[in-house]
């Protein structure tokens, strides 16, 4: 599998530099310069009694403090084409009291407090009619118990009148897990090794402006991972008392069907449904659906209420607390693998000013958004994110 996905990346980025050469066409080049910038940070807290370290029960606090920082930089060759450059930088720094009872009488490398860094690069290729984008992308994650390498190319082509366009993505990452247990397991487990990760996707959207007043876009992102997919200190307890680390089989298969819809209901008011079809090999069926209402209060101020409901099956290898047999090869007491329902509901605010925010000109635009989160086994949280745009 990655053989094949890696031969059809590099067919993607032959194209791209081919797509890439000089012609005799004449066109006033432009110098590389910054087209945008945006900064943002959220905050998230949850909280309940299931957590999976613990086999099923016991506290699920956690609060994450997450920043990106992302650089556009455009440039316009000789020939007319437009080339762009994506770099971003994100951080996230969050606090578990799930994971710290890895080893409740020590700091474990995968403790309370840990911190995720992950850079990415992506390059893409507009030629001269603006009806043909073709692209890539290289992306990079740390933490304390693993990596990520990943790798990805693009194509978009869009109609002539610009009412029609269809995208191609794919991408693969490749992660290297340091393998932990639980540290009453370590004795029968060996801790410490690393293990890989494969996950494979390829993403397809086809978007079509059916008036002035509605858009609609069909979306669908199979995926495949293979390795190492269970999280091996996630404590099992079974129904005759003993106890082993979750383990779940070394390949899924996800297949996700979505569509989404904008619809401008006169100047002031937009509804923007959307719904979510997803199945795996693991027996979760899904459902999503949701609708975002912008509404503009004034030319440079808008409100952005939203809702989203989503409802899932549990996947086969899902018992809870004691519940799993002794002679079953595969298990896990995660309960995001479980049945449950969920509700995510908030309100998000966009300041667009004329003169900038605060008149600081090249400040274009500041958005403030709150979710609140209630699912159906007990776990709630809330989110607070601030997006601001430099222009």
């Amino acid at each position: 599998m990655r053989k094949i996905s890696l031969s059809v990346l590099a067919l993607f980025f032959q194209v791209l530099s081919v797509f890439s050469q000089n012609d005799s066409a004449a066109y006033k080049e432009r110098k590389l310069k910054i087209e945008e910038v945006n900064f943002v940070s959220s905050y998230y807290n949850q909280d309940g009694n299931n957590s999976a370290v613990t086999g099923g029960t016991g506290t699920e606090k956690l609060i994450d403090f997450s920043n990106s920082l992302e650089l556009k930089l455009v440039k316009t060759d000789k020939l007319g084409r437009q080339r762009n450059i994506t770099c971003e930088l994100g951080f996230d720094h969050y606090t578990s009291a799930s994971t710290d009872k890895i080893d409740p009488n020590t700091i474990s490398s995968a403790s309370s407090r840990d911190g995720r860094f992950y850079p990415s690069l992506e390059y893409n290729v507009t030629n001269k009619a603006g009806n043909l984008v073709i692209g890539g992308g290289l992306y990079y994650a740390t933490e304390s118990i693993y990596r990520s390498y990943g790798i990805g190319a693009d194509i978009t082509k869009i109609s002539k009148d610009k009412n029609r366009e269809l995208a191609l993505k794919l991408q693969a990452y490749f992660d290297y897990w340091y393998v932990i247990y639980p540290i009453e397991l370590r004795g029968t487990y060996f801790n410490g090794q690393q293990k890989p990760r494969n996950s494979y996707s390829a993403s397809l959207s086809l978007s079509q402006v059916i008036n002035a007043r509605l858009q609609c876009a069909f979306l669908t992102d199979i995926g495949y991972q293979e390795g190492l997919l269970a999280t091996t200190f996630h404590r099992v307890y079974f129904s005759n008392n003993g106890e082993k680390p979750e383990n779940l089989p070394s390949q899924r298969f996800k297949l996700p069907v979505g569509l989404r819809a904008s619809w401008f209901l006169g100047d002031r008011f937009i509804l923007r449904p959307f719904y979510r079809f997803y199945t795996d090999n693991w027996g979760i069926t899904a459902h999503t659906a949701s609708l975002e209402t912008p509404i503009k209060l004034s030319p440079f101020i808008s409100l952005s209420p939203f809702y989203r409901y989503y409802v899932q099956t549990a996947a086969r290898y899902f018992a809870p607390y004691k519940e799993h047999a002794p002679s079953e090869t595969f298990f896990t007491s995660d309960y995001d693998l479980s049945a449950l329902s969920s509700q995510f509901f908030g309100m998000g605010i966009r300041l667009t000013p004329k003169k900038g925010i605060l008149s600081i000109t090249h400040f274009a635009m500041l958005e403030i958004r709150y979710g609140h989160y209630i699912r159906s086994t007990g776990l709630t949280a809330d989110i607070v994110s601030l997006n601001a745009q430099f222009k």
